[in-house]
């Protein structure tokens, strides 16, 4: 890098000596052991069609020198630009490089895009957005996500690790231990900003859509949290520019569930060959927006595939998509005018315990289920049985004229799909704090009583309500534990008759039939590993009726694995406990718990971390502790001695801002 430190990379190369274009990967992942599988099966397969293809570490994860103390810094895009520069120079690279990532590598490579390097000459982000407050996993609609505390447990676990001494050498123990004592505690610093600020500014391409000036293919999921950014990337950036949204979760498309899957690695390489090597492979011919419009499904959280069918927009926004609007009735919805009703809402905290992740991994059943389990604390407004059918695509609206009797409350809108029998399939949903109705800026205290008009976007979407089927739209005041609830409990008074829900109605288009078919998904052969300790994986939600608390626990225990080719075993696990008691909006309590373990030879460390946020009316809390361990085997237990080498525990209390 230009400050001299040195990032840790794995490059594959075409066996020729023909100069190639390069294709980089920039995460904080650990390419040596934690993403070894999946990165066996994107890179090799990437250079055997003609690329060189790079993953490299973040400075601060991995094998990379110095350390993370955030995401998404200046430092982080300077050595990008850095790295893309040394790629461009080498005699085997013809000097056009591409950048590609999913989740952080997808946020990176938007942001690099608009610091210009030279050499970089198009995009690939997946799961990924260009708004780091507004679509981001800390916060939606002004609302804290409890996916705040999930992300930032996930990087204190990486963050702890160790570097590879077969990489690094006898400093290994140094890098370390700079690492434990120097990353931070990181949602400390995501819950000091509360409002869309400068923090959250700085990176966010939106600021400025004008500065991408190369080549953009943005890819997502239904089941994902980051899917409304495509939808604004196609509209306002002014490059050559893709959008596909399949049926998946936080995953790449050829790894894609809920299925179907596709080959996205094909995909990616006609987009590489076009935008690298200046072939023609038609795919600026196809639509500017491919989705899968999904069918109605049984609410079973678990599904392998979403029915449905893939279909095609030349443009975003859409001449084929019409607004459809709903009037809210007397707990109906009608297109007719409707009187106006005054209908009180103040919901108990249980709603929300079947939401689902705010990002699924459909790993584990981590998508909504029944909706109604919810909907009995729910205002229900709900369409007759429709006699055609009704398919939407892009982004619902709901207009609503609202009131509160506390200065801060938040309002949580769903959409169902609701079958004859009863049962109610999610479909979308949005999030408002409304003391951010006027932007996440400026966030203001309600009057109390006082009407508000407020507009509510929830999450873009495409589906096919079928004949037979009604539309139900759910509102509640909670959603725990998906976002954090309001400070005090709220009763909330929306005015039927002068609020309107609005759904982006799409005709069937004869051109949809002759889309041209994804592939099947095709990857190089995995990685060779043992599985030598079985994992766990369970959501139970439960309810202690002598004490009144409720607790959602989430296991994700993916258990031991060896890496056959480095010689490596890998343990790792996290538990999450999301919990209330009775209606106490200050007893909600989020807590997780992860252990690390990386052993070869005489090098075998654990990290384990602990973090619990909690809150008052008028304060986040959170402790945490990190300790860190090297391993030794005594003659009577393998695993009896363990040497803790570094303890840290924190204590923060942070104030509650409109949040």
């Amino acid at each position: 890098m230009r400050d001299g430190a040195r990032l840790a990379a794995r490059i594959w190369r075409p066996v020729t000596e023909e100069p190639l274009p390069a294709v980089f990967e920039y995460i904080p992942y650990r390419k040596r052991d934690l993403t070894r599988g999946r990165d066996a099966l994107n890179h090799p397969y990437l250079a055997g069609h003609g690329y060189v293809s790079v993953r490299v570490d973040l400075r601060g994860s991995g094998d990379s020198d110095g350390v993370l103390h955030d995401e998404y810094l200046p430092a982080e895009h300077d050595d990008a630009c850095d790295v893309i520069a040394w790629l461009a120079e080498q005699p085997w690279c013809d000097g056009n490089v591409g950048m590609m990532g999913i989740s952080w590598g997808g946020f990176n490579s938007l942001q690099v895009a608009a610091h210009r390097p030279p050499a970089l000459k198009a995009v690939v982000s997946a799961s990924a957005t260009e708004d780091l407050y507004v679509d981001n996993m800390h916060y939606m609609g002004g609302c804290l996500l409890s996916d705040n505390l999930s992300e930032a447990t996930v990087m204190f676990a990486f963050n702890s690790l160790p570097p590879d001494p077969a990489i690094v050498g006898d400093r290994w123990r140094e890098m370390w231990h700079e690492r434990l004592s120097g990353s931070g505690l990181w949602i400390e610093q995501w819950l000091e900003h509360q409002r869309r600020d400068d923090y959250w500014k700085r990176a966010s391409v939106n600021e400025d859509y004008s500065a991408v000036q190369c080549p953009v293919l943005a890819v997502g999921g239904w089941a994902d949290g980051y899917t409304n950014a495509i939808f604004r990337l196609l509209e306002h950036l002014d490059v050559p520019r893709l959008g596909l949204i399949g049926p998946w979760g936080h995953k790449y498309p050829h790894l894609g569930v809920p299925g179907p899957a596709i080959g996205f690695l094909q995909e990616m390489v006609r987009w590489w060959d076009h935008w690298l090597k200046g072939r023609d492979t038609a795919i600026m011919d196809e639509p500017m927006l491919r989705v899968w419009l999904q069918d109605s499904v049984s609410p079973h959280p678990s599904y392998e595939d979403r029915p449905g069918r893939w279909v095609g927009e030349p443009s975003w926004h859409s001449p084929n998509i019409e607004p459809r609007r709903f009037v809210l009735g007397r707990y109906a919805l009608g297109e007719e005018p409707a009187p106006t009703h005054h209908v009180h809402l103040q919901s108990p905290l249980s709603v929300g315990m079947f939401a689902g992740k705010w990002a699924s991994y459909a790993a584990t059943p981590d998508l909504p289920s029944d909706q109604r389990d919810e909907d009995g604390g729910s205002l229900v407004f709900e369409t007759e049985t429709l006699d055609q059918p009704c398919e939407i695509l892009g982004l619902p609206t709901l207009d609503l004229e609202v009131s509160a009797d506390r200065p801060n409350a938040m309002l949580a809108a769903r959409l169902s799909d609701v079958a004859p029998n009863g049962e109610a399939t999610r479909v979308t949903y949005g999030l408002l704090n409304l003391t951010h109705r006027d932007g996440s800026a400026e966030p203001r205290p309600l009057e109390p009583g006082r009407t508000y008009r407020v507009h509510l976007p929830l999450n873009g979407i495409a589906h096919s309500f079928p004949p037979g089927h009604r539309i139900r739209l759910s509102v509640s005041s909670s959603y725990w534990p998906l976002a954090w609830p309001s400070p005090e409990p709220v009763m909330l008074t929306i005015n039927t008759g002068t609020s309107t829900l609005t759904l982006p109605q799409r005709a069937p288009r004869a051109e949809d039939a002759t889309l041209r078919p994804f592939g099947e998904p095709e990857a190089a052969p995995p990685a060779p590993a043992t599985h030598v300790e079985p994992g766990q994986h369970h959501w139970k939600v439960q309810r202690d009726l002598a004490s009144g608390v409720s607790t959602l626990e989430i296991e994700n225990d993916q258990g031991t694995i060896v890496l056959d080719d480095i010689g490596t075993s890998v343990r790792r696990a996290t538990t999450e406990w999301f919990s209330f008691q009775d209606n106490d909006v200050t007893s909600v309590r989020g807590q997780t718990r992860t252990v690390r373990r990386l052993e070869r030879d005489d090098w075998r460390t654990e990290v384990v971390t602990d973090t619990v946020l909690r809150c008052t009316a008028d304060e986040f809390v959170i402790d945490a502790q990190l300790d860190a361990y090297e391993l030794e085997d005594s003659p009577a237990d393998p695993r009896s001695l363990r040497n803790r080498v570094y303890s840290q525990n924190w204590h923060r209390r942070i104030p509650r801002d409109l949040v």
